[in-house]
């Protein structure tokens, strides 16, 4: 039986700045080479985290305007390979991200927006233990943890965002579509 759980979604982002090391390609490279299997799980092929999830190096801490791209285009090669684990798309209502979580649980997951521009998923998918005056995320933050920033478009609703996790593995993000604004009038007419 499927187990479906709320995540609830920070809308004030009150750590600014804290993805300061940027992840290189090299650094990835390296870092990949001499990876386990959570750490090829977490950042492989088809991974929502993964700085290859587009077909060519992007740092997942850099935000990424995705809705802009279509899932079928950008995901192409990953379909026919049968590595895809994330998807999105457009309804009428709302924005819908789906992915799957790198096996760490959805505890550790955790979703923010920054100034309501910036879409941001990440966790620790290993125990950090770093002295406490150092957050994981402004070190070589892939060691510990991942994540994967996205830029809203502009008629994103991102104060009514839903996020729900399945059987501790599936993630599922919902965000409303702004109202236009005739739908505001005729509310306001009848």
């Amino acid at each position: 039986m499927a187990s479906t759980k709320q995540i609830d979604v920070i809308l004030n982002d009150r750590t600014p700045h804290k993805w300061i090391m940027p992840l290189t390609e090299d650094a990835f490279q390296a870092f990949i080479s001499q990876g386990n299997q959570v750490v090829r799980k977490v950042f492989g092929d088809g991974s929502l985290f993964s700085p290859m999830l587009f077909g060519k190096f992007f740092d997942p801490s850099d935000a990424f305007p995705l809705w802009e791209f279509e899932a079928d285009v950008l995901l192409s090669n990953l379909r026919r390979s049968g590595h895809n684990a994330v998807d999105w798309f457009k309804l009428d209502k709302e924005y819908v991200l789906k992915g799957e979580l790198p096996g760490v649980g959805e505890d550790t997951v955790h979703i923010c927006f920054e100034n309501g521009r910036v879409l941001e998923i990440s966790g620790l998918w290993k125990h950090h233990r770093e002295p406490s005056t150092r957050d994981w995320r402004s070190v070589q933050w892939w060691e510990h943890g991942f994540v994967r920033r996205i830029e809203l478009p502009e008629n994103a609703d991102w104060k009514r965002t839903e996020a729900t996790v399945q059987n501790d593995v599936f993630l599922e993000i919902k965000i409303p579509l702004k109202p236009l604004a005739s739908e505001n009038r005729q509310g306001t007419d009848q």
